[in-house]
């Protein structure tokens, strides 16, 4: 039995995702937008007083911190072809920044929002800054999930095309998430 000529054979793992998988991955998204947007405007505080876990915003700067960190080891590991290690860093990220969802909403479902006083000459700065932050979470989170997803299941070449936004946008997101918790820690 011959083989085709190399030229001819499809690329590795070519097929190409399921439009169901994306749009599913874009729902999940989309309703833990709605949940984080429900609890910030809508929800009232179960814990007006502030006496249950105080420490869950100084838990999430680190979090983020921690995801940070992964996110630049990751980026150092893929540009040095250390598959593994920048695998490794990958999730680690994925997991830092999940457990600081989880730990954002019990937050906000908490606490409520935390208020920037205005009339500081930061304000300006802030919530620029708050909302580049805020909106470019919401657009990271399917990109992070989609990015995973063409990596678990061998789409490479999509994968690394995906990557290349996605790196710089999760990264931002990180890093102004620490930034915004110092500068509310240092205001209050």
């Amino acid at each position: 039995m011959t083989m085709p000529p190399l030229s001819t054979l499809p690329p590795e793992n070519s097929a190409r995702t399921p439009a169901s998988v994306i749009a599913g991955i874009i729902l999940a998204s989309a309703a833990a937008s709605a949940l984080i947007c429900y609890l910030v405007y809508f929800h009232a505080p179960s814990d007006v007083t502030g006496t249950h876990l105080r420490s869950l915003p100084l838990l999430n700067a680190v979090l983020n911190a921690l995801s940070t960190f992964a996110l630049l080891e990751g980026y150092r590991y893929i540009r040095a072809r250390r598959i593994k290690f920048h695998r490794f860093s990958m999730f680690a990220a994925f997991f830092f920044s999940s457990i600081f969802l989880v730990s954002y909403l019990t937050n906000f479902t908490l606490h409520g929002e935390t208020h920037f006083n205005r009339l500081s000459p930061w304000w300006p700065f802030y919530w620029k800054l708050l909302a580049s932050h805020i909106f470019l979470s919401v657009l990271a989170l399917p990109m992070i999930l989609i990015t995973f997803f063409l990596s678990l299941t061998g789409r490479f070449p999509a994968h690394k095309r995906l990557a290349r936004y996605t790196f710089p946008i999760w990264l931002y997101v990180s890093v102004t998430g620490v930034i915004v918790y110092i500068m509310q820690a240092a205001i209050h």
